[in-house]
């Protein structure tokens, strides 16, 4: 071989090698997370905001809308399966997380706290990880007739007088496949053929539900913690319920983060798992407007957030929750919806 021919393979192998270098670099030095979030952007933002100040890491977070709480982000992930976009999901309730985990859309990972999070906010395996939780709660206006039960709202009392946000957007849909699960099929129907026949009114959203009764346009409505806290800290006429201590309990509903399974940027997506999963994250969103129940243990939480073991938890296995989820919002659309 002559020795200009050498001298060209040398140059192109070097050539070559620099450019494999460059690109090694540019990967090694890409200090990002992509987290998809269905939390309130109010409350979710300067925790991720505080992980990027804490850890240099810097944050690409996509929000969803109220409108389309969870459900639109939960359909991305499962389009993305093959070409994974985000690293994390931090999702505001568990049902469509069972559901992403049996899509084959996660990846196991235990955060350090993982042991010391209650059996019922977690995955076993570590597929997903719960934390700061909400519950589903009866906001009434005040000096209203508290129900203690839920059959009760289908009574004269309440007629046209209860509201509930559309259940195929956000907790609301969880909420009553949790009632499914528990109840059966036929009861659960005809509780709400009920509540339909008494003037039951839809909402679009649980803060819309919450409105109408600080409003007066309503007496009762089901929403969530962090949405009746909001008419509480305004000095709103109104009574949060935690519901049916004589019946099924109380829906607690914790927030939920996982690894998405091919993560671009594993690394990071672990350390931002592990930081969401903390005392110190439980505790900021505790003392925030969202007023979530910590869920480990010896969390500090203003007075007005209950403590988690003060709530009678309703006795739900999320995997049957979710199977109850499509054949109710099949019925509440068939017969509920006009």
């Amino acid at each position: 071989m002559k020795a200009s021919s050498i001298v060209t393979i040398l140059l192109v192998f070097g050539l070559v090698v620099v450019v494999l270098l460059q690109i090694s670099k540019s990967t090694t030095e890409s200090n990002d997370v992509v987290v998809y979030v269905s939390h309130d952007q109010d409350y979710s933002e300067p925790i991720l905001k505080d992980f990027e100040a804490a850890t240099g890491i810097k944050v690409k977070a996509v929000y969803d809308t109220e409108a389309s709480k969870t459900v639109g982000l939960t359909n991305r992930l499962i389009a993305e399966k093959e070409n994974p976009k985000a690293d994390v999901f931090w999702n505001n309730e568990v049902t469509r997380t069972v559901g992403l985990n049996r899509e084959g859309v996660l990846a196991k990972y235990k955060p350090t706290h993982f042991d010391e999070v209650p059996s019922y906010a977690k995955d076993p395996d570590g597929y997903w990880t719960g934390f700061a939780a909400r519950a589903r709660v009866l906001l009434i206006g005040k000096d209203k007739k508290v129900p203690e039960r839920l059959e009760e709202l289908v009574g004269d009392s309440y007629k046209d007088m209860v509201t509930i946000a559309d259940p195929r957007f956000g907790t609301t849909g969880s909420h009553i496949a949790a009632l499914w699960s528990i109840w059966g099929e036929e009861k659960t129907k005809q509780y709400f053929k009920d509540l339909k026949a008494n003037g039951l009114n839809i909402a679009q959203s649980n803060g819309q539900t919450r409105d109408k009764v600080v409003s007066g346009e309503k007496l009762v409505a089901f929403t969530d913690t962090d949405d009746a806290n909001d008419a509480v800290i305004n000095g709103d006429a109104v009574t949060v319920v935690y519901p049916n201590p004589y019946d099924v309990g109380t829906l607690v509903i914790p927030n939920t983060v996982m690894l998405i399974k091919g993560a671009p940027h594993k690394s990071n997506a672990q350390k931002l798992i592990d930081y969401l999963i903390s005392p110190e994250v439980e505790s900021q969103l505790a003392f925030a407007k969202s007023a979530q129940m910590p869920l480990l243990p010896g969390v500090k939480r203003p007075e007005t957030v209950p403590s988690i073991d003060s709530v009678t938890e309703m006795n739900v296995v999320w995997s049957n929750v979710y199977d109850a989820l499509e054949p109710f919002l099949k019925f509440f659309e068939e017969e509920i919806l006009d």
